[in-house]
């Protein structure tokens, strides 16, 4: 969700439960602009909440002009003091999935998982107890990043790839039809591709180039990972993920407007493929 209309946008997800008090969207709108200043970014989105013990976590990510691939993430515990999370290796999203609960809101925390291991064989084996330490901090860059890939969608032909590989936000899209918006079809994940190229072999004739470079909704599995509604007659569209409960995807048809924010505990719904 664009920072600079934040004020106005959250309304469109108030539906679904995500609210900010008007001290939160003050203070908002004022410390994402001195964040863009200062961190010299492109644009700065508000991403959302990350709901902890004792403290929740405020998430806003700055982009440069390729929003794709230069994206940087800070966290907030007051709205107005900003603090950049590390880069998501893959080694510290791995350590991170050993963390189980709640976040407690504070970034210093470690958490401490143990695992027994055997060594040798028959007689000579024996047990040794491993720790592996994970900082909170580390866990936080981790689940933004797993939430980013698993659910960040934008409206079909509403980016870009340039011929020299640059996503950008295109400047010809007028908004899907209420029609289009209908239809998980119309409605890509914001990643690089994972089944395009299989896709491409089947519906090669369909797919336009500098548009259909990323994975489609209608793709995901398992099939029913997604809710859409309409509301406000059709004069707005909402998708909702059941995979991380508290995403929340919004689109006014006919508009350029569209955009998307997650307010949860941070924990994936490991039992979706039961309760479909």
């Amino acid at each position: 969700m664009e920072s600079e209309s934040l004020h106005l946008n959250i309304d469109y997800v108030g539906s679904s439960g995500v609210i900010l008090s008007p001290e939160q969207k003050t203070a908002l709108q004022t410390s994402l602009k001195i964040l863009q200043s200062e961190n010299k970014c492109h644009k700065v989105y508000f991403w959302g909440k990350i709901l902890g013990i004792k403290d929740d976590y405020f998430i806003a990510q700055g982009v440069e002009r390729d929003e794709m691939s230069g994206k940087r993430t800070f966290y907030s515990k007051d709205c107005f003091h900003w603090g950049l999370l590390p880069p998501a290796s893959k080694s510290m999203r791995e350590n991170s999935k050993l963390a189980k609960g709640r976040f407690t809101g504070d970034a210093s925390y470690e958490f401490e998982h143990t695992e027994s291991k055997k060594l040798g064989e028959g007689e000579d084996a024996t047990e040794e107890e491993e720790t592996v330490t994970i900082k909170e901090e580390d866990r936080l860059a981790s689940v933004v990043a797993e939430i980013d890939e698993d659910v960040c969608i934008v409206p079909r032909a509403s980016f870009i790839r340039t011929p020299d590989g640059e996503v950008i936000a295109n400047r010809s899209f007028e908004g899907l039809t209420v029609s289009e918006a209908a239809k998980l079809c119309a409605y890509m994940h914001f990643r690089e591709p994972n089944n395009l190229k299989e896709k491409s072999l089947l519906h090669k004739a369909n797919l336009e180039k500098s548009i259909d470079f990323m994975d489609v909704l209608e793709d995901d599995i398992p099939k029913g990972s997604w809710s859409l509604q309409f509301e406000r007659g059709s004069g707005l569209v909402t998708l909702r993920s059941l995979l991380w409960l508290g995403y929340v995807f919004y689109h006014i048809p006919g508009t350029r407007k569209f955009g998307s924010v997650y307010v949860g505990t941070g924990e994936k719904n490991m039992d979706l493929p039961f309760m479909l």
